[in-house]
């Protein structure tokens, strides 16, 4: 059921419009005049309103202009006996959803409801939706060292400058990157990211520049490479430093022409991107002993921004419990629970090599492993000792049936863990625990891992 307004100074068509909209169903109320359909209107905040276009006192086209000043969202349908062309392109350019001539007929009118509701309805998905990605990307912090990275963050976002994001793992660069993109002036166009250490050296130009059907073994059609993707928005290159130098250096010309071309093509595509990339390594450290082309490293570094470790702002780390744990609770059907001082006291006093995606991560944890609607002191120590209780992932690889399974999940768990520490960097998760990364990508592939937001 919706909730209708009907404005218009015919006491014939309110009562026939009131008429028609409640047989179907619907919650209706009606105004004779433009102020009592304006007065009407912010009382009620209806999900439709129809509006006359002629009547006396306020002309209907002013009354639509002061609902659209005071509810931007407000979807409304001008009728009108006297409909001329003019009208109808004026009442659009104020904001109208439709506009129907009279006689009305009752289908068509049924119709264009119909559409509107569904607008609505997916309007309001989108701004839930919006609003539910924009509390997964916050920056969460009130210390020092994040001010210093809001404060440029700030500076830079609406300029077209190139940013080039350094931290460790996990402090939230990706985060910096998809604000930078949500302040500028292309934050209605794509973000498109693309992890440079996750793909194999072989596919980075393929996926960055796109190629064309047949240029190489398994390119069974032409594709778009990540640089047309995000053609007036973003393109985020993340991992940066662990490209290849060949593609460092196709990157490098894309940045100084503004053109690519897919592999095995031989057009050359415009491209309107700002870059902003992010990596864990010390580039002027590899730019030393050759690992990355220091003209490509000015090109990328004209802003730069340093994301500070957990540790260097313990005094956030409340904070972004709490944030995590209001996440889980709202989005993730995780149950509520409050973290005691005790527990949060001794979350202040644990390293955090992981940094933030580790404190998330515990937090998920404690909230779906501890008892009751509190999380103690003696969770937090549980879990930092590693003695995980046989409810939780001690009692998940305990409860596999085979020992084949047990050491499928076994095997599974220590993988994810290590991604997550070195940021689902597969070439650097490789080499630290020792496995080829070609094996490493056959494990990924077996498992289903997919990185996490």
């Amino acid at each position: 059921m919706a909730r209708l307004l009907v404005v218009d100074d015919e006491k014939g068509i309110r009562d026939a419009l009131v008429q028609v909209f409640e047989y179907e169903g619907h919650e209706v109320a009606s105004g004779e005049d433009g102020r009592e359909g304006i007065d009407l209107a912010a009382e009620l905040r209806p999900d439709v309103i129809f509006l006359d276009v002629k009547m006396p006192g306020l002309d209907g086209l002013d009354v639509l202009a002061k609902i659209r000043e005071d509810d931007p969202t407000a979807l409304v349908i001008m009728i009108s006996g006297h409909g001329t062309i003019d009208t109808a392109v004026e009442a659009t350019r104020k904001g109208a959803y439709d506009f129907l001539e009279k006689p009305l007929d009752t289908d068509r009118l049924l119709v264009t409801l119909r559409r509107a509701l569904e607008l609505k309805g997916l309007t309001e998905s989108m701004a839930d939706l919006r609003s539910k990605v924009e509390s997964r990307y916050e920056i969460v912090g009130n210390s020092y060292q994040i001010r210093q990275v809001l404060e440029r963050l700030e500076k830079v976002s609406p300029t077209e400058a190139r940013v080039l994001i350094t931290g460790e793992n996990g402090t939230g660069k990706e985060l910096v990157a998809r604000a930078i993109h949500r302040l500028s002036v292309r934050a209605d166009a794509a973000f498109v990211d693309v992890n440079c250490a996750a793909i194999p050296s072989e596919l980075i130009e393929s996926a960055l520049f796109g190629h064309m059907k047949g240029s190489f073994t398994g390119a069974v059609a032409d594709r778009a490479g990540k640089f047309e993707l995000a053609d007036g928005g973003t393109l985020f290159l993340d991992e940066v430093g662990d490209m290849s130098l060949d593609a460092q250096a196709k990157v490098l010309r894309a940045l100084e022409t503004g053109v690519v071309t897919r592999v095995g093509g031989s057009k050359a595509i415009e491209v309107d991107v700002r870059v902003v990339a992010a990596t864990n390594k010390d580039l002027a450290r590899e730019i030393e002993e050759g690992g990355f082309r220091e003209d490509l490293f000015y090109r990328l570094n004209v802003v730069p921004i340093h994301v500070p470790s957990l540790r260097e702002r313990r005094d956030d780390i409340p904070m972004l419990i709490q944030h995590f744990a209001d996440i889980m609770a709202t989005h993730e059907g995780v149950a509520p629970r409050r973290f005691a001082e005790g527990a949060v006291a001794r979350m202040l006093d644990l390293p955090w090599p992981g940094n933030v995606r580790e404190l998330r991560n515990t937090v998920e944890r404690l909230m779906i492993l501890s008892a009751g609607d509190l999380v103690r002191a003696e969770d937090v120590d549980m879990l930092a000792s590693g003695k995980a209780s046989e409810t939780g992932i001690g009692g998940e690889l305990l409860a596999a049936e085979t020992f084949s399974d047990f050491k499928d999940r076994a095997e599974r768990a220590y993988i994810v863990q290590r991604l997550r520490e070195n940021d689902w960097n597969v070439a650097e998760t490789a080499r630290r625990i020792d496995m080829p990364r070609s094996n490493l990508y056959k494990k990924i592939e077996k498992y289903g891992l997919a990185r996490e937001d």
